[in-house]
């Protein structure tokens, strides 16, 4: 059921432009709050459409849409049109709104609601099939940061990603760090000097003298001063080169991956920040269903195709589902969650039969949209001069 207390927030408006705030003409409840199926943790989600006045309209004033924050989300009325020709579900599920759900309906709003059927089109079994696949897809990615967990994620260093020519094994490759552990070497005794002509391939050098001095504190020869291949391992973001002398001897040939570096950085700032955001009961409610599926994703999933089908079948939707109590088993991973993934994989075949049997046009045209939103715009009220 909707959250009765959502009916009582306040909407600051500061945001808005004057004539915007002026001319709201519709408000309403979404998400879960109106499908019915919101738990105790659920936000209230508002969305709504608005008007501006023709000097808005005409000049660099207008916005087709104002977001406040991620909970609230206003759109322009010929915006609004715009979406609902192209069948986006967000939008069209404005038009079939619960009353509980309502918090403003202005006459003008109610043209537009007068004439929702003709918005339910072909172009349904797409956005709301392609949506469908698009939460399967999410649901099960393999790459989802919630299962990052598990690896234990760490920061990798540059050394991770160096590689050397392996001479005891018909060359191949070895990491530097297991070469390093083989030879008895230590990193920062090492020097590279760049490969010509080769992307990041340097010649790696030793320096013995210095591994002697580290040895024995008595040892009064020199060392040839060579930077190892990262000066510090634990901050440094690329690798070091050195003044090699003439005389050295090469001992092997090292290649950095920085491409893979680069995005193994990009990746664990990415983990930070989804650890930092996430949402921690929705996390919680996965580790402890222990599916390593996101169970709201295949609750959007299944809303969705059912909803699809509704339309090709009955030419409505319906908002509050009256599934509701099957949907939340299906977030909170009550059910097997794999065979809801293969009856939603069989149903989105299915829509392609249902909506081509359909009665439904192929578009909303263009003229009635434009027609409509001139009759809106014709009946809207001008604000006092």
């Amino acid at each position: 059921m909707v959250a009765r207390k959502a009916h009582n927030l306040e909407v600051e408006s500061s945001n808005l432009s004057p004539a915007s705030k002026m001319n709201t003409i519709f408000k309403a409840i979404v998400g879960s709050q109106s499908y019915g199926t919101a738990t105790a943790n659920s936000d209230v989600d508002y969305k709504g459409v608005y008007m501006q006045d023709i000097d808005e309209l005409i000049s660099f004033g207008y916005k087709e849409q104002i977001e406040r924050g991620k909970d609230e989300v206003y759109y322009e009325v010929r915006r609004f049109l715009q979406l609902l020709q192209s069948a986006n579900p967000t939008v069209l599920e404005l038009l079939y709104s619960p009353e509980d759900c309502v918090i403003q309906k202005d006459r003008l709003f109610e043209i537009i609601i007068s004439n929702r059927d003709k918005f339910l089109t072909k172009k349904c079994r797409l956005s709301f099939g392609g949506y469908a696949v698009a939460q399967i897809q999410k649901a099960k990615g393999l790459d989802k940061k919630m299962n990052w967990e598990k690896e234990k994620t760490i920061r990798k260093t540059v050394l991770d990603f160096c590689y050397v020519i392996d001479t005891d094994s018909e060359f191949n490759s070895l990491s530097v760090k297991d070469w390093l552990k083989r030879q008895k070497k230590v990193q920062n005794h090492c020097g590279l000097a760049l490969v010509d002509h080769f992307r990041y391939t340097y010649n790696l050098f030793y320096d013995h003298l210095a591994e002697l001095k580290s040895e024995n504190p008595k040892f009064e020869g020199g060392n040839y001063g060579y930077k190892g291949i990262v000066q510090n391992e634990d901050i440094s973001n690329d690798i070091s080169v050195s003044d090699i002398p003439k005389f050295a001897k090469r001992d092997t040939i090292l290649y950095f991956n920085k491409d893979a570096y680069s995005q193994h950085c990009k990746d664990y700032k990415s983990y930070l920040d989804w650890l930092e955001n996430r949402n921690t009961q929705r996390y919680i409610d996965i580790k402890g269903h222990k599916q390593q599926i996101d169970g709201k994703n295949l609750l959007h999933c299944r809303r969705l195709l059912d909803m699809a089908i509704e339309i090709a079948t009955e030419n409505t939707i319906r908002v509050r589902r009256p599934n509701a109590d099957y949907l939340l088993k299906i977030r909170n991973g009550e059910v097997n969650l794999e065979s809801i993934i293969e009856k939603a994989e069989l149903d989105i075949k299915l829509l392609d039969e249902l909506f081509e049997k359909s009665n439904l046009p192929e578009d909303a045209p263009t003229d009635f949209v434009n027609n409509l939103l001139l009759q809106i715009r014709h009946n809207q009220p001008q604000p006092p001069k």
